[in-house]
């Protein structure tokens, strides 16, 4: 039973994350189009010389056709509490987060890339835990060519209905805008970050 519940939880969880990031996109992001006749008309169409050399002259850098990817940053994957300074001791441990999915959507203009990043979660109680609410402090940040250009720590309270002893948490932020000239390595990041 309790399994069922979680996995239905946790489907609930991906699902409203990837439901609030469908709102921003440079299309779907798993193919189609706005009609089966809109593809038939792109597949019928011929472009000029004309046309061509435009679009060649008009073409994006590469970065600007691809939402930069997302990750999560080595150490931030997982958080733990333990009680009484007993670092390590698991019979000591008070509660866990770990991060499960993350996801992000990219509208490419005028040399800007807005972006719409997500990450889902989890809660877990430990053996010394009896928390009703959990504070998972999640950073996300975006990083271009090593340099920080946006980092921002969002700190959630996870709630932890007894008899459950886990609880799932969302967190999508929205229109983070990146300036970009071309060529530029940008990568976004996504963490727990338990530092003061």
């Amino acid at each position: 039973m309790t399994f069922t519940l979680t996995s239905t939880i946790r489907l609930t969880a991906i699902g409203t994350l990837a439901l609030l990031l469908a709102g921003c996109s440079m299309g779907s992001m798993f193919g189609g189009g706005s009609g089966s006749s809109a593809s038939a008309n792109l597949q019928n169409a011929t472009a000029t010389p004309q046309a061509v050399a435009q679009a060649q002259t008009n073409a994006l850098p590469v970065i600007a056709t691809e939402c930069p990817p997302i990750k999560v940053r080595i150490g931030g994957e997982a958080m733990y509490y333990y009680g009484n300074g007993r670092v390590g001791d698991a019979k000591a441990l008070q509660y866990q987060g770990v991060i499960d999915e993350t996801s992000r959507n990219c509208v490419v203009s005028n040399g800007q890339i807005t972006v719409n990043m997500g990450v889902t979660g989890r809660v877990l109680l430990g053996p010394a835990g009896s928390q009703s609410t959990v504070n998972a402090p999640i950073r996300f940040a975006v990083e271009r060519d090593g340099q920080a250009i946006f980092s921002e720590k969002y700190t959630l309270a996870v709630a932890l209905t007894p008899p459950s002893q886990t609880a799932e948490f969302v967190k999508v932020v929205e229109n983070v805008t990146i300036p970009y000239l071309g060529g530029e390595n940008i990568t976004i990041w996504v963490g727990f970050d338990t530092r003061g």
